[in-house]
């Protein structure tokens, strides 16, 4: 069992999504926001049901999928943390090597 704790870097993610949305529905978008976060509450008793990253092999991130995005995260010391939410069109090894300063 761990706990879930999002980075301010999934934080922005999260806020960037929902204003994208709400430029159509502030309401579907903030219940868009709030399924994608569910989707990731079974991670608390199963942490390492999600995928191994393919693209980041190597670093041991894993991800869950929602609808069009997928949420990369990592477990250690009984903590799940939500490195990133990054819409499945995205090049995700750019993202994630550029925001968290990984080497190529």
């Amino acid at each position: 069992m761990g706990k879930i704790r999002w980075t301010e870097k999934s934080s922005l993610h999260l806020q960037a999504i929902h204003e994208y949305i709400a430029k159509d529905s502030k309401t579907y978008a903030t219940r868009f926001i709030r399924s994608l976060i569910k989707a990731t509450e079974k991670l608390e008793k199963m942490p390492l049901c999600g995928r191994i990253v393919p693209e980041l092999e190597g670093y041991g991130f894993r991800e869950v999928i929602y609808r069009n995005y997928r949420i990369v995260y990592r477990f250690r010391d009984n903590t799940i943390e939500i490195l990133a939410v990054v819409h499945g069109a995205r090049e995700i090894r750019k993202v994630i090597r550029e925001e968290w300063e990984l080497g190529q």
